[in-house]
């Protein structure tokens, strides 16, 4: 091997050194870093640690249920998977709130959470009866809860087309207040024969509200029925209706013996009979209405007779005083305790529409007879009601005035009650409505 070989070679030899040392040099370096230097956790890593899990578990959930009108609470929680040892505890807590047989189905909440487990339930059986059992350092509590209701005073106005029914759901408002506002001027309006197209009504009335969700219809403080220029007014006071002139619109005897539907047949001397055929007299009117349809009393009587009677079927006869008796035929059934002798009072249900003895269809043949002869029912007479008290005249007279005003013009309105200091409902005279409170 040459001189110059020899240094090549020495120098290669050299330079491998060097690199290697230096790799090694920054291999130690690297390792010293990393064994000796503190960790630090990556974003990543911290979102993943003990706080994150604590929220977790702290993170409530909400479970909805829904009891059907059959069913029950416990049968309800089940279906759920709801652990059985909260299903007994639920149960437990409401037990001295609720009367579990006389529910008739509701709503309820569930709120969870991953380390308490069950925090609250709230069970609601109406929009007004909210029950709720609630976790707290003493354990679970269970109390009714307080539901916040605001009344309102509106003025409702309508016009009949068909029907009372079908005029009250034409303005949005429910049968029942069409049921009221018929039972106050049932002593002077027949609705099945008085109604007319074109007739208007107005009411002033109390609605009762939790939040958005209406609740109920509270006291109706005066109505109002117009047929062409004549008009029927009815004023509450101290929880009876009054006409204009303070006389009590409760009289001896009911214009009908049950609520709206049809007058099928009217009295009449001489009327083909639909079964027996030939002229014949029907001394009574005939209510079309559907079985199991509830039958008033048309006044305070005695029970005469009450059984079956051919033709007529199941049949209920009351006497009267001053000489009055009434019939009421082709009953599907009696009134609860209704048997001869008993007395009842007007609009007491002394039974059923029916179908019973010779009829076409479910219908009420109601008769009244005086001193032993049939009367028309729907020409009939009766005395006027009472006037009110001479004491309470005036003071009658300043509420009167003060409805009329309420109930002069044709465009509904509705205020809260508060709006007038939350006057009693036989004191809201005092409010100041003829000096436009409400306009």
């Amino acid at each position: 091997m040459s001189d110059g070989s020899r240094v090549k070679e020495g120098r290669g030899r050299k330079g491998k050194w060097m690199v290697l040392s230096g790799s090694i040099l920054i291999a130690l370096v690297l390792a010293h870093f990393f064994i000796f230097s503190p960790r630090t956790r990556s974003p990543s890593e911290s979102s993943t640690g003990p706080t994150s899990s604590s929220s977790k578990e702290s993170q409530s959930q909400v479970m909805e249920g829904r009891v059907p009108e059959k069913s029950t609470l416990f049968k309800s929680l089940r279906e759920k998977n709801i652990p059985h040892g909260w299903i007994e505890l639920i149960v437990s807590k409401l037990k001295p709130y609720v009367n579990f047989r006389r529910i008739k189905g509701g709503t309820y909440q569930i709120f969870t959470n991953v380390k308490e487990g069950l925090v609250k339930f709230i069970f609601e059986a109406g929009p007004t009866e909210v029950y709720e059992i609630k976790k707290d350092s003493r354990g679970y509590t269970a109390q009714k809860k307080e539901v916040h209701l605001e009344t309102y005073l509106v003025k409702v106005v309508g016009e009949i087309r068909s029907s009372l029914f079908e005029a009250m759901d034409a303005i949005g408002e429910q049968d029942q207040l069409g049921v009221a506002f018929a039972e106050i001027l049932a002593w002077e309006i027949d609705f099945y024969k008085d109604v007319r197209e074109g007739d208007r009504f107005k009411l002033f009335v109390e609605k009762v509200y939790k939040g958005d969700q209406f609740i109920q219809y509270g006291p109706i403080h005066a109505v109002e029925y117009q047929r062409g220029e004549k008009k029927i007014r009815g004023i509450r006071y101290q929880e009876e209706y009054y006409n204009e002139n303070g006389v009590f619109l409760k009289k001896a005897f009911l214009k009908a013996p049950l609520r709206f539907n049809r007058i099928s047949s009217r009295f009449s001397r001489a009327r083909r009979h639909p079964i027996l055929g030939g002229i014949r007299p029907h001394f009574g009117v005939d209510y079309a209405a559907p079985i199991g349809t509830p039958i008033w009393a048309v006044a305070d009587g005695t029970v005469l007779s009450c059984g079956w009677n051919g033709g007529f079927g199941n049949q209920v006869v009351l006497r009267h005083p001053n000489g009055y008796m009434t019939c009421y035929g082709h009953l599907s059934h009696y009134g609860p305790g209704i048997r001869k002798g008993t007395r009842v009072r007007q609009k007491r249900i002394i039974g059923y529409v029916g179908s019973t003895g010779l009829s076409t269809g479910p219908h009420l043949d109601y008769r009244l007879l005086k001193g032993g002869r049939f009367q028309n029912p729907l020409k009939e007479t009766f005395p006027a009601g009472l006037p009110i008290r001479r004491e309470e005249l005036e003071r009658f007279q300043e509420r009167r005035d003060e409805m009329i005003v309420v109930l002069q013009g044709d465009t509904p309105w509705c205020k809260r009650k508060e709006e007038v200091n939350g006057l009693p409902q036989d004191d809201l005279g005092r409010a100041g409505l003829s000096k436009g409170v409400y306009q």
